[in-house]
């Protein structure tokens, strides 16, 4: 499997990272403090093609593969985590699922504006108590007439105080239990659909979290996806895809907190010399280095797996549950290497550790990786 660069991949990943030390690394400190979403940065972001990249052309994309997907993502998140989390979501669960899932007349509906950063989409699975047990939903869609009735509450919500588009999972039929959930392309302004409550969370603080609610909400038949009892299929399939998403999310972190690290030790000296001279620091370098260049080579595997049209789920829990360990251990060790100043605001580092640490939650659970990972394994 080579892992040579293309011309074109080379230009995504130097045009990300123009993009992210120009338009966010300014502000990345001061909105996490704020909690304040990045909501110019993310239109510049879709001018760029960067929340619509595997998105086909005709459909307003930019017609790229899962590859420059995970050279964008990671460059991206070196610099604000948050921004990168916004641009997977919109990418991996959003466009990704309509395009693949879609009738024709969804595709020209939404996939547009969604890729070109004009509207923001949300993926609403996770429930109260559907969360790893994503089968049991209680949000309800009643079929009468020509719509569907939709009441519930979701939780834990990437981007849905912003979204203009959420793809949301609901029962149709509860007797069928996972065969009766189905999903459904909600819009922004229907009424019954509010935001319940932003969460005030340890990172990724400029990227909202919320609770959606969802009142007798009026869908049209036509926002269904594909048909009814596909909502679990779809929800899977897209989290295959979003998990190289968030393992490309953990590597930027990781490569952030190690670019901080090699830079802080050959500046800060102790005993007359920088603590980059010291074998217990060089080791710790070391150490960081190779856990991401592994990470690294796991995700960009699952990525081209992804392109060829292979399987690439159990490939992709590798990869996520890998590279989420090496972000939040590389963090902790960038914090080590700084000392008391890894503990404080001054240094990004802090950042990078409460950044780093849902990576190894949302999009599954390591927990639920590993269950991945041992069912391909053990059939």
């Amino acid at each position: 499997m080579n892992f040579e660069l293309n011309e074109t991949q080379l230009m995504i990943r130097d045009t990300a990272r123009k993009f992210a030390q120009e338009e966010l690394a300014a502000s990345a400190d001061e909105r996490d403090e704020k909690e304040e979403f990045p909501r110019d940065a993310v239109q510049k972001m879709g001018e760029l093609g960067f929340m619509g990249m595997m998105v086909s052309e005709q459909y307003g994309g930019a017609g790229l593969d899962t590859v420059s997907y995970v050279l964008a993502v990671e460059e991206i998140s070196k610099v604000d985590a948050s921004a990168g989390v916004i641009m997977s979501v919109n990418n991996s669960l959003v466009t990704w699922g309509l395009e693949t899932y879609g009738t024709e007349d969804q595709k020209k509906r939404y996939l547009h504006d969604l890729a070109s950063g004009k509207k923001l989409g949300a993926f609403a699975l996770s429930e109260p108590e559907a969360g790893s047990d994503a089968t049991n939903q209680r949000t309800t869609a009643k079929k009468q007439g020509d719509s569907f009735i939709l009441n519930g509450t979701k939780n834990f919500i990437t981007n849905g105080a912003n979204a203009d588009i959420v793809l949301v999972m609901a029962s149709t039929e509860r007797s069928k239990g996972a065969k009766g959930v189905s999903a459904f392309i909600v819009e922004k302004g229907i009424p019954g659909f509010s935001v319940a409550k932003k969460e005030k969370k340890l990172g990724i603080r400029s990227s909202d979290t919320v609770s959606l609610s969802f009142e007798d909400c009026r869908i049209p038949a036509g926002n269904l996806i594909k048909e009814e009892g596909f909502g679990i299929k779809f929800a899977l399939k897209t989290l295959d895809g979003g998990r190289i998403g968030i393992a490309a999310q953990a590597l930027g972190i990781a490569q952030a907190s190690l670019d901080a690290s090699i830079s802080y030790s050959k500046q800060r000296k102790a005993f007359d010399h920088p603590i980059a001279d010291f074998q217990a620091v060089q080791f710790k370098i070391a150490d960081m280095s190779t856990e991401i260049e592994a990470a690294r080579l796991l995700t960009l595997r699952a990525a081209v797996l992804k392109d060829r049209g292979e399987r690439f789920g159990p490939a992709a829990a590798m990869a996520k549950l890998y590279a989420s360990k090496v972000a939040v251990a590389s963090a902790l060790e960038a914090i080590q290497i700084h000392g008391g100043y890894g503990y404080i605001r001054e240094y990004k580092v802090e950042r990078f550790l409460r950044d780093s640490k849902i990576t190894e939650i949302y999009e599954g659970t390591s927990e639920i990786q590993r269950i991945v990972i041992s069912r391909e394994l053990l059939q």
